[in-house]
């Protein structure tokens, strides 16, 4: 009699298995928080970018909001430079002369450093409070901006995507990308389905 009831619980947690939500399959690593966390998708795979709306709220606020207004989507990698960082966010023109219908941001620098992983805003020109949607990755160590930029997030998943994103040539110091990759879906954690 035994033997029944666990066959019949196996198959119960495989039917629950199965219908649970898509959100809820959506894996994330442990202690990320899936309200301050994006996941952006390329053709390389995804990278989840733990916000650090600790540091930079506004800005944690402004992306999410971005993000679920699907501004994001399909948007390139319009500047991108080996062993820099990798640049994108320019919804509005695709080619990092743009931002979004919303104001800039007042700057909310902080002291952690700019290292491999960590995600800041960028800005216009030397102007400290002129960051709106776009954002780099930082594919290397790089002191000098330490300081002068709002540091948003850091990525906890995915720098092995990070690092095959096309870069501009060699020779290019704008570091301006022909043909390059997009993000094909930017999307909050907690609402993925």
């Amino acid at each position: 009699m035994f033997r029944p009831f666990a066959a019949l619980f196996a198959i119960g947690l495989a039917v629950l298995s199965c219908s649970v939500p898509a959100a809820a399959q959506q894996r994330i690593p442990a202690g990320l928080d899936p309200q301050n966390t994006l996941l952006i998708d390329t053709q390389h795979g995804r990278m989840v970018i733990k916000l650090r709306n600790d540091l930079a709220p506004k800005h944690a606020e402004r992306l999410k909001t971005l993000a679920r207004e699907k501004f994001y989507d399909g948007v390139p990698f319009h500047r991108v430079m080996a062993g820099f960082m990798a640049q994108t966010g320019d919804g509005q023109n695709r080619n990092g002369s743009g931002g979004s219908k919303y104001p800039d941001l007042q700057a909310e620098f902080s002291s952690v450093p700019f290292t491999r992983g960590v995600v800041g805003m960028a800005r216009k020109g030397g102007n400290n409070n002129s960051a709106n949607s776009q954002f780099f990755i930082m594919l290397n160590e790089y002191p000098s901006l330490n300081g002068q930029y709002t540091v948003i997030g850091e990525v906890a998943q995915g720098m092995d995507v990070a690092d095959k994103i096309k870069k501009a040539p060699p020779n290019d110091g704008s570091g301006t990308v022909i043909n390059p990759d997009v993000m094909n879906s930017v999307q909050v954690a907690a609402d993925a389905k």
